[in-house]
């Protein structure tokens, strides 16, 4: 399980990414480069990590499914994730 600092740190940056869209897009197209510099860092949206919905987890993550690799292989096998099943050959 990752720290809550670090999940709400993650969280923060999303925010701010919502934020700030839509002047980001404006200065992009105006070529202001000045202006875009002047943005908040964390405003970018490749600041964002894809992290785990349920442990938080930053590595091994299934963005289709939202969850890390261990947390979905567990929830495969007990069968919760509907389509998904262990491969046998």
């Amino acid at each position: 399980m990752a720290k809550t600092s670090v999940i709400a740190r993650n969280e923060k940056r999303k925010r701010l990414v919502e934020k700030y869209a839509a002047k980001r897009e404006e200065l992009k197209k105006a070529g202001d480069w000045e202006g875009l510099q002047k943005l908040p860092r964390n405003s970018s949206p490749t600041r964002v990590q894809s992290r785990c919905n349920m442990t938080g987890r930053a590595r091994g993550v299934y963005k289709r499914f939202g969850l890390g690799r261990n947390i979905f292989r567990q929830l495969a096998l007990e069968g919760k994730i509907p389509g998904i099943r262990k491969a046998s050959w």
